[in-house]
C-alpha cells in the first residue's frame, strides 16, 4: 500500500509543531551600527616570545 504524501496544510502543522512561531521582528529603531576596529596585533608586535606565546595558547 504506498503512502499518500501530506497536505500543505498537514505539512504546515508539522512545522509548526516542530519549530513553534518566528520571533517579533526586529524593529530598524532597535538595531545597532556596527563599527569597524583595527584588527588584533600580532604577538611579535606586543614583545611575547614564541616560547611565551606557546604557553599562553596552552593555557599555562
Amino acid at each position: 500500500m504506498a503512502e499518500e504524501p501530506f497536505t500543505d496544510t498537514e505539512l504546515a502543522f508539522l512545522r509548526h509543531a516542530r519549530f513553534g512561531e518566528l520571533p517579533e521582528r526586529v524593529r530598524p529603531e532597535d538595531r545597532v551600527e556596527l563599527a569597524e576596529t583595527d584588527p588584533p596585533r600580532a604577538p611579535d608586535d606586543l614583545g611575547i616570545d614564541p616560547d611565551q606565546q606557546r604557553a599562553i595558547n596552552a593555557g599555562h
